[in-house]
């Protein structure tokens, strides 16, 4: 008989990756449950996250500092900045792609991380990190690629849920960084989810004020998960 139970684990306090001061701790569900793709979904709507064959929440003692967020796609609307970025990368050509390995998107991976977590300890990147990380065999995960020309320029890692697209991560040339490729994915993924009738783009966590995360505010309105509910940041 299957069971309908489903087990949750917290994790072994960890450094923090975000505020080095801090340690974390997260709740991720029984990797191992057979019903755990068909979770999935109603586990991001209640703000988990997936990091390789984990679904997750930060569950810290003492800290409450991310906060999981999406956009709310038929209530988005472009600011300046981003209708700059869009015409800036209107000659890249966009496919929607299986997630896998392969040589160019590793190199393409190695170069980003190089670049920017240098002495992180997510530059030493091997082939099976690549994987571990980015998805797993139950995932439903495709890769956006952008290409100028022939040429990869960006990788968006995005899972494709029922009730909306879930942006995990995203990679790009380091040389290109004056397109704002991170800003781009994000627009990108917002209007596939609009051309599908999904209603959200899922954006992780935020965190307010933070130089790498706080960025999420600028896609408005921006929602927040706040005592179970979603509320838009400003209501919140």
């Amino acid at each position: 008989m299957r069971s309908d139970v489903v087990r949750l684990f917290q994790t072994l306090p960890h450094p923090c990756g975000y505020f080095a001061e801090r340690t974390a701790q997260n709740l991720v569900i029984d990797p191992s449950a057979p019903q755990l793709p068909q979770l999935y979904d109603t586990a991001m709507q209640r703000g988990f996250r997936r990091a390789g064959g984990h679904v997750y929440h930060p569950q810290c003692q003492a800290c409450r500092a991310c906060i999981a967020c999406r956009v709310p796609v038929a209530q988005f609307r472009c600011d300046r900045a981003q209708r700059r970025c869009l015409a800036r990368n209107g000659d890249l050509s966009l496919s929607i792609v299986p997630a896998g390995y392969s040589e160019e998107y590793f190199s393409l991976y190695q170069r980003y991380l190089k670049s920017r977590h240098r002495d992180g300890g997510m530059d030493d990147a091997h082939a099976e990190d690549f994987s571990r990380f980015l998805y797993t065999t139950w995932s439903p995960t495709r890769f956006l690629e952008f290409r100028s020309g022939e040429r990869l320029v960006a990788i968006a890692v995005t899972d494709f849920c029922a009730n909306g697209l879930s942006a995990v991560y995203t990679f790009f040339d380091p040389d290109e960084s004056a397109r704002g490729l991170g800003t781009f994915a994000i627009l990108s993924q917002i209007a596939i989810a609009r051309e599908r009738g999904l209603p959200h783009v899922y954006l992780g966590f935020w965190i307010d004020g933070h130089p790498k995360m706080d960025y999420k505010k600028r896609y408005r309105p921006l929602e927040i998960l706040d005592s179970g509910a979603w509320k838009t940041l400003e209501s919140a």
